[in-house]
């Protein structure tokens, strides 16, 4: 009997009617899309089964990460082991996420998502992790990004130091183009405030 894939979900704090659904096996090895209608997903098998889902809005897939967002207002209790079950018999059917023709004609913004969050990976992550913690890149909407911070980020005094000081001068440094940076963590939401809404996806 084949082992049953792993998959966790967490609503986004930015936006209740969104879900990301972290996979065990990678989906999109190094790189990011972002589907905006059912249109834009033709021929991407994954993208495709995740919209014939009812109430889907958008799908982006990055790695080994998939974010659904629904019409609101949503169960995501409901909904979610609905997305997990289309993802497990994606990964069962052996086909690619995504078509090529879509990863070629992948919008700027996902574009700058990708070399954000490969930034983040090799330069930033590395030294936050010194310190106990790490940054999540959550979304780019347009020029503006929204970032989390975890485990040792979570609820510091010196959080806000430390994104305008250091991840912020880095980030603009690099990416003059970017437009607003935007914390979006809950860091005075109890001990563990990054995993608010978390829950395993069975």
């Amino acid at each position: 009997m084949e082992q049953t894939i792993k998959i966790t979900a967490e609503i986004l704090q930015h936006d209740k009617a969104s879900c990301k659904f972290v996979v065990e096996k990678p989906l999109l090895p190094d790189g990011f899309i972002r589907f905006r209608d059912k249109e834009r997903a033709k021929d991407s098998p994954l993208a495709e089964r995740l919209f014939a889902l009812p109430g889907v809005l958008a799908v982006s897939i990055s790695n080994n990460e998939v974010t659904v967002t629904q019409q609101p207002p949503v169960d995501w209790r409901q909904a979610g082991p609905r997305v997990g079950a289309a993802i497990r018999e994606h990964i069962q059917s052996g086909q690619p996420a995504v078509s090529e023709d879509a990863l070629k004609t992948a919008p700027a913004e996902d574009v700058l998502r990708l070399k954000v969050q490969k930034f983040l990976d090799e330069n930033v992550n590395p030294a936050v992790a010194s310190h106990g913690g790490y940054i999540t890149l959550m979304d780019v909407q347009g020029k503006n990004l929204f970032i989390q911070m975890g485990g040792g980020c979570q609820g510091c005094g010196q959080a806000d130091v430390t994104l305008r000081a250091g991840v912020e001068t880095s980030l603009r440094e690099n990416f003059p183009e970017i437009g607003e940076i935007l914390d979006i963590t809950d860091h005075a939401g109890g001990e563990n405030p990054y995993y608010t809404g978390h829950y395993p996806e069975r």
